[in-house]
């Protein structure tokens, strides 16, 4: 309902590719592959396998997120065992819409989180390993680990990006050079 207020027509939605599978990104991919069945749903190999098996701990990160949203928004269990269409891999690359994309591994957030970049463009996208605000994404859920998470900012960080479209808040279309190093640089100490 939300996309058609918009103008957008979800029967024309060809794919969704997930940069992780925690909720606030993966909630409403049931519905949407219930109204437009044909949707392929394509995500890292390691998060996939999960979700196929059924195992769900990384959408939710913590038992008690769990209860709270089962409870609170009547979500039955088992609700993202799906099927995945692709398993994403590291260096692999994506022909989207006429542009070139390297999909790149950058686990520590969640076990199978990647980044999109379009190197000509010189656009990241890294779901929530870091955002446009100096912050960092959780490294505490289920299946986070904080070694990686670190590791993965510093992979992020010898990246030539001038723009950056974050999971959560603000796009930075200026990216400064030296950002990515720098912000992850501030969260080492805190990264444990």
């Amino acid at each position: 309902e939300s996309a058609g207020r918009l103008g957008l027509d979800i029967g024309k939605i060809r794919r969704i590719i997930l940069t992780h599978t925690h909720l606030d990104h993966i909630g409403c991919v049931p519905e949407i592959l219930e109204w437009v069945p044909d949707t392929e749903l394509w995500m890292h190999e390691t998060e996939a396998e999960l979700l196929e098996q059924g195992d769900d701990r990384t959408v939710f990160g913590m038992q008690a997120f769990r209860d709270m949203c089962e409870a609170q928004f009547r979500l039955p269990p088992g609700n993202f065992k799906v099927s995945v269409g692709r398993k994403l891999k590291d260096r692999e690359s994506l022909d989207l819409g006429g542009a070139s994309w390297g999909v790149i591994h950058i686990p520590g957030h969640s076990p199978g989180c990647i980044a999109l970049y379009n190197e000509r463009e010189r656009i990241l996208i890294p779901g929530d390993v870091i955002y446009a605000d100096e912050a960092v994404g959780r490294f505490d859920l289920q299946g986070a680990d904080p070694e990686a998470h670190k590791a993965s900012l510093h992979k992020l960080g010898e990246l030539a990006v001038d723009m950056l479209l974050p999971g959560h808040g603000q796009v930075m279309e200026k990216v400064p050079p030296g950002y990515i190093e720098e912000t992850a640089g501030q969260w080492e100490p805190y990264i444990k």
